[in-house]
């Protein structure tokens, strides 16, 4: 494997469920070694979730299988004074320090910014919270799907008569881990450039609204609110999810050139011409008889044929998959996107996590370790803290 980016880079990870360690996660991926610092007994909420209760009750729990592995668990009580001591050498040599608690915990736990940078002026020090630090609602608790519901993204989710609906995923959890570990990447280079660390205060609420998009965009610059609309895309007709055969296909024929190749190649070239159907704006106009032709001839195919055939046209098309189907692209085998691992709490079974897309000089960037058991790594505190300090003494 080449040198990843952030090799040397030490994480110290306080966060749990989904958005902070989603965010180490990609660090990690991204060569950082990621130390997870747990309450006795108990770690990772996570650890107690996922759809297997016996996973659950062992403390590996799906939901912190998925975004774990690679990462060592330290039990540490911050109300003890040598587990502090102990922290306190690790923040010493750590290049991020990690957290998701609701505003002002770790500030009333002693480690204000202040204090951390007193002890590491180095340290990139990211917050990841519902609606970040400052302002009226920094102290409001938050979950992925209070976040869903507060960015207007549910209300654009469904069709007219079923939104708002929730996301399928939670998607603002995964969205503000991604913006963090983006911004924290940012700041070690910034931090390369003049020598201090820095203060991230990520906001859940923020990033997600950012993501959104066009959706969000549209209403600022034009003033135009989006609207649900189920399975079809706002800005282009036909674009969205139509009927084939045996099961939906989605076609995104945006362009005229790829509306006109669509039309003839599903024997429908006379919806070219109609004037309803002529010109853009118009066929977003008389969507629904539009589509409802389109259906009446894709209806004669499987939609595996018409994906085949629509593509080689250059008009985008593909079948709307289930997750197991899904998975089982050879796109993705071939890209090597699943890694299987040791199962952690599982002898002699294979848990299977996923990448995060990135080839990194041709190789797919794959976690070197099973998720961690709560605290498997306790029996080398000291030497951890040790090795920080003194990478981070000869690094300065």
């Amino acid at each position: 494997m080449h040198v990843r980016p952030l090799d040397g880079i030490r994480v110290l990870d306080l966060t749990n469920v989904l958005a902070g360690p989603y965010c180490s996660y990609q660090l990690m991926l991204l060569g950082a070694e990621v130390v997870k610092i747990e309450r006795p007994g108990q770690g990772d909420l996570a650890r107690s979730l996922g759809p297997d209760p016996s996973l659950n009750r062992d403390g590996v729990g799906a939901s912190f299988l998925a975004q774990n592995a690679g990462k060592k668990s330290l039990e540490l009580d911050l109300k003890d004074m040598a587990d502090r001591t102990l922290f306190e050498d690790l923040l010493a040599g750590a290049d991020v320090l990690l957290e998701n608690f609701r505003a002002g915990v770790l500030a009333r736990m002693g480690y204000d910014s202040e204090h951390l940078a007193a002890l590491n002026e180095r340290l990139v020090y990211c917050s990841i919270s519902g609606f970040g630090h400052t302002g009226p609602m920094s102290d409001v608790p938050a979950y992925d799907q209070i976040i869903q519901g507060l960015t207007g993204m549910m209300s654009v989710t469904g069709t007219p008569e079923t939104a708002p609906q929730r996301v399928g995923f939670p998607v603002c959890d995964t969205t503000g881990g991604l913006m963090a570990a983006l911004a924290i990447s940012a700041a070690l280079l910034q931090r390369e450039r003049t020598g201090r660390g820095t203060r991230l205060d990520v906001s859940m609420l923020e990033a997600s609204l950012s993501a959104m998009g066009w959706a969000v965009s549209n209403y600022l610059v034009s003033g135009v609110a989006p609207e649900p609309l189920g399975d079809q895309n706002a800005t282009a007709a036909p674009s969205g999810t139509f009927h084939a055969l045996d099961g939906p296909l989605n076609i995104a024929a945006n362009q005229q050139r790829q509306f006109e190749t669509l039309c003839r190649l599903v024997g429908a070239e006379e919806l070219v011409s109609d004037p309803r159907f002529r010109e853009r704006e118009q066929r977003k106009l008389h969507r629904g008889e539009l589509n409802a032709a389109l259906n009446d001839a894709l209806a004669t195919r499987p939609a595996a044929d018409w994906e085949r055939e629509l593509n080689a046209a250059g008009v985008p098309a593909a079948r709307v998959l289930t997750v197991p189907q899904a998975l089982g692209q050879p796109q993705l085998e071939h890209r090597r996107f699943v890694t299987e691992l040791e199962h952690p709490g599982r002898a002699g079974h294979k848990l299977r996590v996923m990448g995060n897309g990135v080839l990194l000089d041709g190789e797919a960037l794959t976690p070197p370790s099973p998720p961690p058991l709560l605290g498997q790594h306790n029996h080398e505190r000291e030497q951890l803290a040790r090795r920080w300090t003194t990478e981070e003494a000869a690094a300065s």
